[in-house]
């Protein structure tokens, strides 16, 4: 299947970011903050490995460091001025480690990790299914995933702007939260609960919003993409198509609906699903081996 993401755009859009990141992604610390509530269901267990999968400009890890100071973070993620930003949160006292790789190929050891912990980095990964068994064989068995991703409700006035003035285009197609559900089971993991949230914000117009766009990293990442608008005249008609959208205060809405999911990594043995099927899995150490003499 031909890749539908130009991953080196997103890397560079990203790399772009980084020195304004904070600034800009206000939404985007709102939803980590909610999900580092969700760690409250490890109760009072002390993980030992935790990795933050696009970490961004650190906050998540260093907030995971204070929680458990003797846990060894790991923050990974794909653009290296991400990470240069995130030394600036583990300071000296309670350091954590950072590594520049794709959520797509974790380079960590098969039933290394406690805790996965991913905000908002799942947009820009097109195979669920693959980045969630990624995900998995990282993971101890009683391991804990807390992720977060955009809906397909996400910034759809812009969406429907575009297409009025251009059918052609394309947007980055956000999976929907049964989507993200069916993806956590067909990966094996137990116990899965989904949530969502439904954010508006708003912005004084069109010019306004892109520009938040571009400085939080999300830019329009698809693989054929329009190399912008071709023309002012598109930009004006996407303009006007926003128009009739300005709430009571004459401000452009945008809406961002928001998945959270938490999961378990199965006990060793347990089935996973390949196909369709549910297939069990057990260690080589586990099965009695009978030699001839």
């Amino acid at each position: 299947m031909d890749p539908l993401l130009d991953h080196r755009h997103v890397r560079r859009a990203f790399a772009r970011a980084a020195a304004g990141y904070d600034a800009a992604a206000v939404l985007q610390g709102e939803v980590r903050t909610r999900l580092l509530e969700s760690l409250a269901y490890l109760d009072d267990r002390v993980p030992a490995v935790v990795l933050d999968v696009g970490c961004g400009t650190g906050h998540a890890a260093a907030a995971m460091k204070r929680r458990w100071p003797k846990a060894k973070v790991v923050a990974l993620d794909l653009a290296l001025p991400m990470l240069r930003e995130a030394k600036r949160q583990a300071g000296w006292w309670r350091p954590f480690a950072r590594v520049c790789a794709d959520a797509r190929a974790l380079p960590l050891a098969e039933g290394s990790v406690d805790v996965v912990f991913a905000n908002l980095c799942l947009p820009w990964v097109e195979d669920l299914p693959a980045a969630f068994a990624g995900f998995r064989r990282v993971l101890r068995p009683g391991g804990l995933l807390l992720c977060s991703s955009f809906g397909p409700e996400t910034l759809l006035e812009l969406r429907e702007a575009f297409a009025m003035v251009d059918p052609s285009s394309r947007a980055v197609p956000f999976a929907p939260i049964a989507q993200f559900g069916d993806a956590l089971v067909a990966a094996g993991f137990r116990d899965p609960v989904l949530d969502r949230d439904l954010f508006t914000l708003t912005y004084p117009d069109l010019p306004a919003l892109l520009r938040e766009l571009r400085a939080t990293g999300m830019g329009n990442p698809m693989v054929g993409r329009r190399r912008g608008l071709a023309g002012w005249a598109r930009f004006a008609a996407a303009e006007a198509a926003c128009e009739p959208l300005r709430d009571a205060a004459g401000r452009l809405p945008s809406h961002w609906e928001v998945i959270y999911a938490q999961a378990w990594a199965p006990a060793p043995g347990a089935p996973i699903r390949e196909g369709g099927h549910e297939v069990a899995t057990v260690p080589l150490a586990q099965i009695p081996i009978r030699r001839r003499t």
